[in-house]
């Protein structure tokens, strides 16, 4: 199981993050773009994902991922239960997220550096 914490570490070593508490939601973005949330109560992140791509992910671990409610689904945004990922996973789902919000030439120098 990952916490905030770990989902803190990972954001906070991308650059041009920020963390943001609103409405007792943590959130990381850049700018006043938020590519992660997390629930006050630690059990659900929602993060950005391609809205063409959310169906086939949902469907193929639903234990693991749902829609956002009604009012989110116009947004690129998914939810995945905390308790259900890994390290990875999440490590992979918070930097994917970072990477559409992000210029493209930001985002490749800071993964070129990573490898």
């Amino acid at each position: 199981m990952i916490t905030a914490a770990d989902v803190r570490a990972v954001a906070m070593s991308l650059p041009r993050t920020s963390e943001h508490l609103i409405h007792d939601h943590v959130k990381f973005r850049v700018g006043k773009i938020v590519y992660v949330a997390i629930s006050p109560d630690e059990s659900t992140m929602g993060f950005g994902f391609p809205k063409e791509e959310r169906a086939a992910l949902i469907a193929a671990e639903p234990d693991k991922f749902a829609m956002p409610r009604l009012s989110d689904q116009r947004f690129h945004w998914v939810h995945a239960r905390m308790a259900a990922l890994s390290r990875e996973e999440m490590r992979e789902l918070v930097t994917d997220a970072w990477r559409m919000v992000i210029p493209k030439k930001i985002a490749a120098a800071h993964l070129d550096r990573q490898v």
